[in-house]
């Protein structure tokens, strides 16, 4: 801050007076001076000294009642510029960080406000259980809940036992469960996480709902299945239905035209077997896919494919590799029914004017293993490979349309998924991941 000729004149001026007063003080007790020279004497001197200490010690006085002022919450206070050059630019200085603290206070405390309303208003429901407390931390949870469900942790044992599992942190979750809650059971994803707050444990439960979402994802697919039904079973019950009229009338003839009639009979029978295979395949694709997991090695189950794909498929090469070690965390049975569909598939798309190749590959990756199928063919164009996934969709004359459907539900039942993509060789690639 500089030399401060202010402050010291002031000083000195102080010292000079307690010098005078000592001084004067000491002549008149040698001399003998009267009471009335001792006590003024006395009282210079005190006053000097008084005034001195009162001198330099006054920033540290400002200074401690500033800093006071600042524990106690105090944003307005401010420190006075008085007693000189350096001491005003001391204040100055803390004057203008006390301004920068209170304006960064009020933006912190905007953004709370808001990240507050915006977590209030957040259709997720929230709750943080601190100490065996739980707390609705907004609106969805206090409409999911009811207000009655705050306080101990153990008012929430009535959705049932899953839930309570997540919410004292014995189970992850993030898996849709069964809520039984006063307005009727519903199925939700319920996420937690353990967090800490000022040194303090707290966890924090995330619950979506999504029971509507099924409703109307199961409302649209039973509608778009009825309409493909109905489709299919009419288109196969015009023929068989002219074909009984036409076998009809030849037996009733005379005489009777029995070859014709035989002929008409024979077509009836076949149209009548294809719609029964139609009718099981629909059969086999609503059934649900329920996955009986455990560990196993890749390669030998690799290998039993291969043996498998050549004695069907003779004139094809199929190349494949398992990478060293790898192991495969899915029911066998029903992983092994999704890639003889892809390897069938991939075999029947492959490129007739060189030699059919297929190609299969197994290897480790973020989420557990990656399986892929590949071919030489034309490949799925981009705008069909959303609708080869549907059921009954195919663009081969003798497809039923439920093979790539039934191997995504596969994949879906080990939390995995399906991906199409384009191989090297520019044929379709369909990507397993998540085993």
């Amino acid at each position: 801050m500089g030399f401060d000729r202010r402050f010291t004149a002031v000083a000195l001026g102080w010292v000079v007076l307690l010098g005078l007063g000592l001084s004067a003080l000491a002549a008149a007790i040698a001399l003998g001076g009267g009471g009335a020279t001792l006590i003024v004497a006395g009282a210079a001197a005190l006053g000097g000294m008084t005034g001195l200490l009162h001198h330099v010690t006054r920033t540290n006085r400002a200074l401690v009642q500033f800093v006071e002022a600042l524990r106690l919450g105090d944003n307005s206070a401010r420190m006075a510029r008085g007693g000189g050059e350096s001491f005003a630019a001391l204040a100055d200085a803390l004057n203008a960080a006390m301004r920068d603290l209170d304006r960064a206070r009020t933006r912190d405390a905007a953004e709370i406000r808001f990240l507050e309303a915006l977590l209030d208003d957040m259709p997720i429901a929230l709750l943080l259980i601190e100490a065996g407390s739980v707390r609705l931390a907004n609106k969805a949870a206090r409409g999911l809940f009811g207000g009655e469900a705050e306080g101990d942790a153990g008012r929430l044992a009535a959705p049932g036992e899953p839930f309570h599992a997540i919410l004292t942190g014995a189970r992850a979750g993030g898996e849709p469960i069964p809520l039984t809650l006063p307005g009727g059971t519903q199925r939700a994803i319920v996420r937690g996480a353990d967090l800490a707050r000022l040194g303090m444990p707290v966890r924090a439960v995330l619950v979506e709902p999504i029971q509507q979402a099924l409703d109307r994802a199961e409302a649209g697919a039973q509608t778009a299945m009825v309409r493909v039904l109905t489709h299919e079973i009419l288109n196969s019950l015009t023929p068989i239905v002219s074909l009984a009229g036409t076998a009809a009338v030849l037996l009733g003839e005379d005489p009777i035209e029995l070859d014709e009639a035989r002929l008409a009979v024979e077509t009836l029978a076949r149209r009548a077997e294809s719609t029964r295979r139609f009718i099981d395949s629909y059969r086999e694709m609503a059934r649900p896919v329920a996955a009986r997991r455990r560990r196993f090695a890749a390669e030998p189950f690799a290998a039993e494919l291969a043996r498998l794909f050549t004695i069907e498929w003779l004139e094809h090469k199929l190349d494949w590799r398992v990478e060293p070690g790898l192991t495969i965390d899915a029911d066998p049975d029903l992983l092994a029914q999704a890639l003889l569909n892809l390897l069938r598939n991939a075999a029947q798309a492959s490129d007739a004017r060189e030699r059919r190749r297929v190609s299969l590959r197994l290897y480790a990756g973020a989420g557990g293993a990656v399986i892929e199928v590949g071919d030489n063919g034309p490949g799925i164009p981009e705008a069909l490979r959303g609708d080869v996934l549907l059921p009954f969709f195919t663009t081969k004359a003798e497809g039923s349309g439920i093979g790539l459907h039934l191997v995504r539900q596969i994949a879906i039942a080990h939390g995995g998924r399906l991906e199409i993509a384009t191989g090297a060789e520019g044929g379709a690639l369909i990507r397993l991941q998540g085993f």
